[in-house]
C-alpha cells in the first residue's frame, strides 16, 4: 500500500476523498504518512461526487475510497455519473480476505462485477507485486481516449503484502491523443466551405481536451458562429459575438434553437448528440449536414450517421482545422450568416426581470448573473432549477459551468462544489440547488464545515419535486411530488445552523441581491459554505418541448421583433 500511495503521490493526486474501515486500514496506514490530503465524508456517494467534482476543474483523475460491502455499492452512483460525463476519477474499496470471498463472509460483496456496466475498468487485485502496476495501468485508462472511471478492489490479505517498488524508476504510463488524417480534415473543411449557414457546436469533449482556444480561433478565422451544448458551457464566452446560444428542448434558448434550425451544416466536437439536446431527430437533422467529430470511435453514428466521422482528440482537430482553413485563406470577414444569428440573439432572449412575488425563478439568475464575477465556477446538478439554470446563467470561461449532464444524480451540486473548492481555493464557488436535490447528501455540509471549505450555495425552493410535477401535466397529475407540509417543509436556514453554518431566506425579489452579497462576504470570512434560500413560484414551469421547433414557452415573453432572413 505504500507503493499504491506513491503511485497517487506521482500521479498529482493531493486530494481523496473516503471513509476508513476495517476492510481498508492497510491502504490508510499509508495514506497516513503522506503528502496527500483525506478528506472524511459522511456517504461513500458524496465522496464519489467530490472526486467527481476536483476532476473536473482539475483536469486530473479523482480519487474516492471506501471500505468493503456497501461502501462500494454506495458508490455506484457517482461511477455511472462519471462515466456519463466523461470524467477521469478512481474508486478504491476495500475487501473480505480472498480466502473467505466465496464462504459469504462479512461485507463480501462481488463489487467488481457491479461496477463493471459503469465503469471502463473494474478490478480486483489478486498479488502484492501487482499494486503499483494496476494502480498505473488505472491512471492511464481513467485518462485515455473518452476518460471515465475506474474502480479497483482491494481484499484485506493482498493490501498486507509487500511488493518491490522505486520510485525513482517509474513515472506516469504515456495517454495517446490520436490525429485525425489529412485527408479526413481536408473534407471536412471542404464541407465548411461548401455551407451557407453552418455552425460549430461543441460538446463537454472540447472542454475536457483543453481546445477552446482552438475552438475560438478556428470559428473567428471562418466567421463561423459557435453554440454549445450543457456540457459544454464554457467552451466558448457567451458574450463573443459569434456565440450562437444553446440549442435543445429543455436547457436551451430560444435563439439557439432558430439559429441551430436555419444551419445547414453542423460541425459537432467532443458532443454526443444526446436525447435533451436533439429531441425528435428528425427535426433535429432536417435539412443540415453534420460533421461529427469524436476521440472515441464508438461515438460516430451511434445516435444518426454523420455525413462525415472524424476520430480524433479535439484538440489537434480543431488545430488542424484551423490550420487548413489559414493555408486557404486569411481570416474572413463578418457575413450575412454571423450578422442573422446576432440578429436573433437580440430579438428573441427570454424575460428576466420579473418584479412578481412570489419571486419568479428567471429573475433569480438574472441576479446572479449581475452579481457574481465572470470568473465564477458555478455547480449544478438535475431539476427544474437546472434547466433554469442552463437557460438563463451566462459561462465565460471553460471548467466554471459544472453540471452532472446525462446521469443527473440527486445530490450531486454540494459535493462536487467542496471538491472545486478543494482543488482551487482561490476560486469564488456557488452551487445552485434544488430543496430536494440539497437533502439527498445534505449531510455533506457538515464536512465542508468541518474542513472549513467555503462557498455559498443558492436554493431555488418551490417546495416541489418541480420538474416530475411539471412531466405530470399531460398526465393531468398532481400525484407524489408536493414537498410542502406544515410552516413550509423543512427550514433549510435551520438544518444549516444546526451544521453550523449561517443561511437567509429571501421570499422578496428586490432583497435577492443583498443576500447574495451577505452571503459571499460570510463564506469568505467565516470559511464555511452559506445558503441563500430563495422561496420561489411554487408551479412555475420551464420553457421545453419534444422538439427544437415545439418549445412551450410558460413565461411571457418580450414583443418579438421578426429578423429579416431575406438575402
Amino acid at each position: 500500500m505504500e507503493a499504491v500511495v506513491e503511485v497517487l503521490e506521482s500521479e498529482g493526486v493531493d486530494t481523496v476523498f473516503g471513509i476508513p474501515g476495517a476492510a481498508i486500514l492497510p491502504l490508510y496506514a499509508a495514506l497516513q504518512n503522506s503528502s496527500i490530503r483525506h478528506i472524511t465524508v459522511r456517504h461513500e456517494e458524496g465522496g464519489t461526487h467530490a472526486a467527481d467534482g476536483w476532476a473536473r476543474v482539475t483536469g486530473n483523475v479523482g480519487v474516492c475510497i471506501g471500505t468493503s460491502g456497501p461502501a462500494g455499492t454506495n458508490m455506484i452512483t457517482g461511477l455511472y455519473t462519471a462515466l456519463a460525463d466523461s470524467i477521469p476519477m478512481i474508486c478504491v474499496t476495500g475487501q473480505a480476505m480472498t480466502s473467505k470471498l466465496h464462504q459469504e463472509a462479512f461485507q463480501a460483496v462481488d463489487i467488481v462485477e457491479i461496477a463493471k456496466p459503469v465503469t471502463k475498468w473494474a478490478v480486483q487485485l489478486k498479488e502484492p507485486a501487482q499494486a503499483p502496476w494496476v494502480f498505473r495501468e488505472a491512471f492511464r485508462i481513467a485518462r485515455s481516449g473518452r476518460p471515465g472511471p475506474v474502480l479497483i478492489d482491494l481484499p484485506i490479505d493482498v493490501q498486507r503484502g509487500s511488493c518491490r517498488y522505486d520510485r525513482n524508476l517509474d513515472a506516469p504510463l504515456p495517454v495517446e491523443v490520436p490525429k485525425p488524417l489529412p485527408k479526413v480534415v481536408r473534407a471536412a473543411m471542404d464541407l465548411l466551405e461548401e455551407a451557407e449557414r453552418p455552425i460549430i457546436l461543441a460538446g463537454g469533449g472540447v472542454i475536457i481536451a483543453d481546445a477552446c482556444d482552438e475552438l475560438r480561433s478556428l470559428a473567428e478565422h471562418l466567421q463561423v458562429p459557435v453554440q454549445v451544448t450543457l456540457m459544454g458551457k464554457g467552451a466558448f464566452p457567451e458574450d463573443h459575438p459569434l456565440f450562437a446560444g444553446m440549442a435543445g428542448i429543455q436547457t436551451q434558448t430560444r435563439w439557439g434553437n432558430a439559429a441551430f434550425l436555419e444551419s445547414d451544416l453542423v460541425l459537432a466536437v467532443g458532443a454526443r448528440f444526446g436525447d435533451r439536446h436533439t429531441g425528435d431527430l428528425d427535426v433535429y437533422r432536417r435539412g443540415r449536414k453534420f460533421v461529427h467529430v469524436d476521440i472515441d470511435p464508438l461515438q460516430l453514428g451511434r445516435v444518426f450517421e454523420p455525413d462525415l466521422g472524424v476520430v480524433g482528440h479535439a484538440r489537434p482537430v480543431l488545430a488542424d482545422l484551423r490550420d487548413e482553413a489559414r493555408r486557404r485563406g486569411g481570416p474572413r470577414k463578418p457575413g450575412k450568416w454571423a450578422a442573422k444569428v446576432g440578429e436573433l440573439r437580440g430579438t428573441m432572449a427570454r424575460r428576466d426581470d420579473f418584479d412578481d412575488v412570489p419571486i419568479k425563478p428567471p429573475r433569480v439568475f438574472r441576479e446572479i448573473n449581475e452579481y457574481f464575477p465572470r470568473d465564477t465556477t458555478f455547480v449544478t446538478a438535475i431539476g427544474l432549477y437546472q434547466i433554469w439554470s442552463g437557460q438563463f446563467q451566462t459561462t465565460y470561461l471553460p471548467r466554471r459551468y459544472l453540471v452532472c449532464g446525462q446521469a443527473g444524480p440527486l445530490g450531486w451540486e454540494v459535493p462536487a462544489a467542496m471538491g472545486v473548492k478543494l482543488a482551487h481555493p482561490e476560486r469564488n464557488v456557488v452551487a445552485v440547488v434544488g430543496d430536494y436535490s440539497f437533502q439527498f447528501l445534505m449531510e455533506e455540509v457538515a464536512v465542508a464545515a468541518q474542513y472549513r471549505v467555503p462557498f455559498v450555495i443558492v436554493m431555488i425552493n418551490n417546495e416541489y419535486l418541480g420538474l416530475i410535477r411539471q412531466a405530470e401535466l399531460p398526465y393531468g397529475m398532481n400525484y407524489a411530488v408536493d414537498l410542502h407540509y406544515g410552516e413550509g417543509g423543512i427550514d433549510h436556514v435551520k438544518a444549516m445552523e444546526a451544521f453550523g453554518c449561517p443561511a437567509r431566506k429571501v421570499e422578496l425579489p428586490g432583497d435577492i441581491r443583498d443576500a447574495l452579497a451577505w452571503a459571499s462576504a460570510e463564506a469568505a470570512e467565516k470559511r464555511l459554505p452559506v445558503l441563500v434560500e430563495v422561496m420561489v413560484e411554487r408551479e412555475a414551469n420551464a420553457a421545453m418541448g419534444p422538439s427544437l421547433e415545439a418549445i412551450t414557452e410558460f413565461e411571457p415573453l418580450p414583443e418579438l421583433i421578426t429578423a429579416d432572413w431575406s438575402d
